[in-house]
């Protein structure tokens, strides 16, 4: 499977957060199958047992069981997942210079604060996706 064909994977622990970024995605057009977790373990156990090649992960950093600093961390450490080369993309209200800096010492992708209207997470969400639409990657 090409990558950007695979699963948009969503972790998010605010179930209203979570069907809102839903609605906007598709809204938006985008035909990847939506994949929404609510803290980062799920998410892991996910991405560990799966043959799918994942299109992008967009994650909230304040997440229960391991939050998504952690996860990202846990990728990085999985030789088989960071070799999947998932664009990692945080998305959340915690958007505190250390948590950008520890962002990018992981080799995140990119970093957006959740937006306060609709029109705003539309306009982020839609950029997001096209850019990594657009983005020549290794496994595509």
């Amino acid at each position: 499977m090409n990558s950007k064909d695979g699963p948009l994977i969503i972790v998010e622990d605010d179930i209203d957060d979570q069907e809102i970024i839903k609605e906007v995605l598709q809204s938006l057009g985008v035909s990847n199958t939506l994949l929404l977790f609510s803290d980062g373990f799920e998410a892991l156990t996910y991405l560990q047992t799966t043959s799918d090649q994942p299109f992008l992960i967009l994650c909230d950093i304040n997440l229960p069981k391991l939050n998504g600093l952690e996860l990202r961390e846990e990728i990085n450490a999985d030789h088989r997942l960071r070799r999947k080369s998932v664009p990692f993309v945080f998305y959340s209200t915690n958007a505190s210079r250390d948590a950008v800096k520890k962002a990018y010492d992981l080799t995140v992708q990119g970093f957006f604060i959740k937006n306060h209207t609709l029109e705003q997470l539309r306009d982020t969400l839609s950029l997001i996706v096209s850019y990594w639409s657009e983005c020549k990657h290794p496994n595509n």
